[in-house]
């Protein structure tokens, strides 16, 4: 991981009503999804708000498991 490398995690709410989107590149520090594709928006969102850094975007299960990493290279670079 580099240090323009943003890190994100798409964690299952603890009261079942959708996901949240944690980083500390997010300025409130998580976002809540809770649509039918609430998984797939937040993924979306993260790529999109790292134009210019890398990401990496981690999906966990209930039980804490990584079930999907998504890494985004950053498209516009210096």
């Amino acid at each position: 991981m580099t240090s323009s490398q943003h890190v994100y995690e798409v964690r299952p709410r603890k009261d079942r009503r959708g996901f949240d989107l944690i980083s500390d590149a997010l300025p409130f520090g998580r976002l809540w999804y809770a649509q039918p594709n609430a998984v797939s928006n937040a993924v979306g969102y993260a790529k999109f708000r790292n134009r210019s850094h890398d990401a990496v975007i981690r999906v966990y299960d209930e039980a804490g498991n990584v079930i999907e990493t998504h890494e985004h290279a950053g498209d516009f670079k210096e």
